[in-house]
């Protein structure tokens, strides 16, 4: 009788941990997208804006229109907020929306990549 009870114990213990308990214990990532403003004047922002963040923690994808200037950024919410990313786009040296670019990498930045830069 007991090893019966033993039995049955067990094949709940692995149900619970199968059925149940990957419903209760399992955190979904959830993926959004997000539109961010910046200031990127060439390709060669594009190149910097999009590698600098390609290998971010919770990006999934990042692809910047130089037309509209505008970078549009898939990502997982459980590793990353929009405003890390703003802030993460920043410390590249570009505007993120209301977040202005981080200073020193603003002036680390070449010529072409400047605000004032002509369009080319």
């Amino acid at each position: 009788m007991k090893t019966l009870t033993k039995f049955f114990l067990i094949l709940l213990a692995i149900f619970c941990l199968n059925g149940f308990g990957k419903n209760l214990f399992a955190q979904e990532k959830k993926v959004e997208t997000v539109k961010i403003k910046t200031s990127a004047v060439c390709p060669q922002c594009k190149d910097r804006i999009e590698g600098g963040l390609a290998f971010e923690k919770g990006v999934k994808d990042i692809s910047l229109d130089l037309e509209t200037k505008i970078v549009t950024i898939k990502y997982n919410t459980k590793s990353v907020t929009p405003d890390d990313l703003r802030r993460k786009i920043s410390n590249l040296g570009y505007d993120a929306d209301s977040i202005p670019a981080n200073k020193k990498a603003y002036e680390k930045l070449p010529a072409c990549c400047k605000k004032d830069a002509a369009k080319h």
